[in-house]
């Protein structure tokens, strides 16, 4: 194995990999080093219940990926690798105790059907909404894709108020700084679309009562109303195999079973890695760690800037999630309706209050009672991943805590996951019983897979946490992952650091890699 690379990067997670193949397109030598015995962190894919049966162990919504500046510049070479997309017409939807249900389609007058059935003004609002979404898009997601810097912040407002005007800069500031709650509470009467649209802030640490958390519902309602959703053909890790494909077609090197010991750095340079079994690997221009900080804090050791070392080690975690792969003889039969069987995603998250309630318990420490339940229908967009007439369910269970303290329903008696995962994982198929009678009768195969096993396959998501740090205003912007370091930079000259904990955060978007890679390639 060759020792000596332009750039050398920590982790074969989706951001790393994206930064590897701008930089390997660039004519940079690439090597990438992962601990684990596949590359992809939290987007792996494999028959995790029966064979035959396909499964996203983590990630499976690829929209954000579809929709990157990063596949802008690499998709075709991406497809001609063997990556395919699974779109859905039919994105999310959500289910309520009172046997309704509110689903968002790409066809703006199902879902306005939808919507005029809960309130005429909330149908009325979302077609103002869906107007006023390009103009909107365009500054959110050009502040999204933005590097955290004076020049591209001044640059941004200057559009900003060149196009809207000082009410309108202000108004879009305002909305920033808002919670889901405030948002949807303020702009729609019907608790069931509230609720249908809050239950996205909980993909990202924003609970409804969560200032900042605003932004999330309203792109997920107006982007899934626009755009649907993306799957990946086959399992999402197919984004995955063209990628490392893609890094070894121009001459770069992806290692498995890879763990790194230490960073290499003197006098304020980084110069490389040092692997578990004792060899060192040179860097020539880069060492790129795709790590969460606390780990970063202990592969460089100290790096000459205390209040750096002291906020990578004191970085936040979200709660964490535990998932639930089922393979199925049947899709589940929802008691509010066939239809229901069409959509990519389904939220058991019946209201504002039960989705706070949920996120304070397992901030506490507790399992929450009534956790929310986010039902992934893969196989009605891909049917690829399971024999004919199977499919397989992808069931994520948030938030539950890393650490358990306690059990909010007074039930559970264990404190650690591995007697925990059992009851727990009944606890929420109950839940799904309630809206899917007869679902454990349609079980083929069942795998739980808790919070600290996520960890353990991925050291990136403490405690389960699937986003790698709280996205709250205090954590977000220009303070991921710490206020000097929104770009990946770090004290260590060529260090740098890149994935879910550096702006512009989680999702598959691959924001922090290609951004990155494109400051260090000099575009």
């Amino acid at each position: 194995m060759d020792d000596d690379f332009d750039a050398v990067l920590i982790g074969a997670g989706h951001n790393a990999l994206a930064c590897a193949v701008h930089l390997a397109a660039k004519g940079w030598r690439v090597g990438v080093f992962e601990s684990a015995s596949e590359p992809g962190g939290a987007i792996r894919s494999g028959d995790y219940t029966v064979p035959g049966f396909r499964h996203d162990w983590a990630a499976m919504n690829l929209s954000l990926f579809a929709g990157s500046g990063f596949f802008k510049a690499h998709g075709p070479a991406l497809i001609a690798r063997g990556l395919e997309f699974a779109p859905s017409a039919h994105p999310f939807a959500s289910v309520f105790p009172d046997g309704r249900w509110m689903g968002v389609s790409t066809d703006a007058t199902l879902t306005l059907a939808r919507i005029r059935a809960l309130s005429d003004a909330d149908a009325a609002t979302w077609q103002a909404l869906m107007a006023d979404f390009p103009g909107q898009a365009a500054h959110i997601l050009a502040l999204l894709g933005s590097p955290m810097k004076k020049r591209a912040l001044a640059s941004f407002a200057w559009r900003l108020w060149r196009d809207r005007g000082v009410g309108g800069a202000l108004d879009l500031g305002r909305f920033l700084l808002q919670s889901p709650r405030e948002w949807l509470e303020a702009t729609f009467e019907s608790p069931h679309l509230r609720a249908t649209l809050g239950a996205w802030g909980m993909h990202l640490d924003y609970a409804p009562d969560i200032a900042g958390g605003a932004l999330f519902p309203y792109l997920e309602g107006m982007a899934g109303q626009a755009f649907g959703m993306v799957l990946g053909k086959g399992g999402a890790d197919g984004v995955i195999r063209a990628m490392v494909a893609e890094i070894e077609a121009h001459g770069g090197t992806v290692k498995c079973n890879m763990p790194v010991a230490r960073i290499l750095h003197t006098g304020g340079v980084a110069t490389g890695i040092e692997l578990a079994d004792g060899r060192q690997i040179t860097a020539k221009r880069a060492v790129i760690a795709g790590v969460a900080p606390g780990a970063l804090a202990r592969l460089t050791g100290a790096t000459g800037d205390q209040g750096f070392d002291t906020a990578m080690v004191r970085f936040n975690h979200a709660p964490g999630t535990m998932m639930i792969h089922l393979a199925l003889d049947g899709l589940p039969d929802w008691a509010a309706g066939p239809d229901l069987q069409q959509f990519a995603y389904v939220h058991v998250a019946p209201s504002l209050d039960q989705m706070a309630a949920t996120y304070a318990q397992a901030k506490a420490g507790l399992l929450p009672d009534a956790p929310v339940i986010v039902v992934g229908q893969p196989t009605v967009v891909d049917p690829s991943r399971a024999p004919a007439g199977k499919h397989v369910l992808w069931v994520q269970v948030r938030m539950v805590p890393g650490t358990i303290l306690g059990d909010a329903g007074g039930v559970i008696t264990a404190r650690d996951w591995e007697t925990a995962a059992e009851p727990m994982a009944d606890r929420a198929l109950d839940i799904l019983e309630r809206y899917a009678p007869g679902l454990r009768g349609k079980i083929l195969g069942q795998r739980i897979v808790t919070p600290a096993e996520l960890e353990a396959e991925n050291p990136n998501l403490v405690g389960g946490d699937q986003i790698c740090g709280s996205h709250h205003l205090s954590q977000h912007f220009l303070f991921r992952p710490v206020r000097g370091h929104a770009d990946g930079s770090t004290p260590v000259r060529n260090l740098h650091l890149t994935g879910a904990a550096v702006w512009p955060g989680a999702g598959t978007g691959a924001g922090a890699g290609f951004l990155l890679a494109r400051k260090l390639a000099g575009d």
